[in-house]
């Protein structure tokens, strides 16, 4: 396919996603629930950062406590991801879609570009704005985005957000099913990963899933009990990604729609 061929195919799957209807709707839901939680969040702890005990003020990390709310924004992304894949599916236009766009490949890459664009864009507009409106609610105890390791962490918070999204978007071709794909991945994010990390025995090999391997990227201060840090971390989501997304091709093309 050429490469004009191969543009107006981008085209027509970002037109497909800005107008589904519930795309704004998720991506202003990002932006409001990860700015909300996050200032709530570091209110929260300014309040009672000098009832903690004195080793935990001194291991402080500023960047990682503006950023709690990020685990919720990122349950929202991870719905818009699942939906742009699911969408086709569920209404059955994707065999008009593939009938379109017989090199599937092409397809499935215009589909990931343009809901992986999007994800980015709506995490920079978020977890930017997130960082100044959290430390600032932390007052005394905030940082700037000029101290050592802080710009990094907050780009990583961007890579984590979307990555998060494009692993989503993996996990649905895969399944090619929204509640499917949400009842695994939810849950997994929201309760499974944190309970596993906290059992000792178990959070050497739960320190590798995707959103406990994609948190390290917002720390400046390392986690003690982790092997992981921001560079280890990344390549660890990447890694997931690559698996889900490799997956999710594997299905398409050896499936009918």
């Amino acid at each position: 396919m050429s490469p004009a061929m191969s543009g107006a195919v981008l085209r027509s799957e970002w037109t497909k996603a800005r107008t589904v209807r519930s795309t704004p709707w998720l991506l202003l839901a990002t932006f409001v629930v990860t700015v909300g939680s996050n200032v709530a969040f570091a209110l929260a702890v300014r309040g009672s950062f000098d009832r903690m005990p004195p080793q935990e003020q001194r291991n402080f990390d500023p960047v990682y406590s503006g950023f709690t709310g990020l685990g919720f924004g990122q349950i929202i992304l991870l719905a818009f991801g699942v939906l742009l894949v699911t969408g086709e599916y569920t209404s059955g236009t994707i065999r008009a879609s593939l009938a379109a766009v017989p090199q599937r490949g092409v397809f499935y890459l215009a589909k990931w570009l343009s809901g992986t664009l999007a994800a980015f864009a709506v995490s920079v507009v978020t977890v930017f704005p997130s960082f100044f409106l959290a430390q600032s609610a932390l007052g005394p105890h905030g940082t700037t985005i000029t101290d050592d390791g802080v710009l990094r962490a907050t780009v990583g918070g961007c890579l984590y957000m979307t990555l998060v999204c494009s692993f989503a978007m993996g996990v649905a071709a895969i399944l090619r099913s929204s509640v499917s794909s949400l009842i695994i991945m939810i849950p997994l994010f929201f309760f499974i990963s944190p309970m596993l990390n906290n059992v000792s025995a178990l959070q050497p090999v739960a320190q590798f899933l995707p959103d406990q391997a994609g948190t390290r990227m917002i720390e400046v201060v390392p986690d003690g009990e982790s092997v992981l840090g921001p560079g280890t971390g990344l390549l660890v989501l990447l890694a997931w990604n690559a698996a889900t997304l490799l997956g999710g091709y594997l299905v398409l093309r050896q499936r009918d729609a």
